[in-house]
This record gives C-alpha cells, sequence and structure tokens, in this order.
C-alpha cells in the first residue's frame, strides 16, 4: 500500500466528518501529533500521527498548488 502524502496547511478529507457537518480540515501543525482545524466550524483537534494516518482519506487542496486568481 502506498503512503499518503500530505503536508502543513493542505486540506484534506478524513473518514468520518465532524460534528459540526464539515468532513473538510485544515493541517496547522506536524510532529508527533498532528493539530488539524475544521474548516467549517474552525475548531482545532490535536490528534496523534498514527490515528490520523489511518482515519485520513485524501487532500483536497494542497498549500502547495497555485491559487487561481
Amino acid at each position: 500500500m502506498e503512503r499518503k502524502i500530505y503536508g502543513l496547511g493542505d486540506i484534506v478529507q478524513m473518514k468520518k466528518p465532524h460534528p459540526c457537518g464539515s468532513n473538510e480540515m485544515e493541517i496547522i501543525r506536524m510532529g508527533m501529533d498532528i493539530r488539524i482545524k475544521c474548516v467549517g466550524c474552525k475548531h482545532s483537534v490535536l490528534v496523534p500521527r498514527a490515528k490520523f494516518e489511518k482515519n485520513f482519506k485524501k487532500v483536497l487542496r494542497s498549500s502547495e498548488e497555485p491559487q487561481s486568481e
């Protein structure tokens, strides 16, 4: 199984949606633990990297992609 690639500032989709109804999360801190912030209600959660990788589905928007204006 290939390793999924994600980085700081990416908007990711998790397997389960946040209780507010949004399933988009922004990665705002990376290390042994990863802090993600809900795009819908701005609530942030600190999760261990292993749990994040288990519940991570895909990258919706990468922070390295140029923004279209």
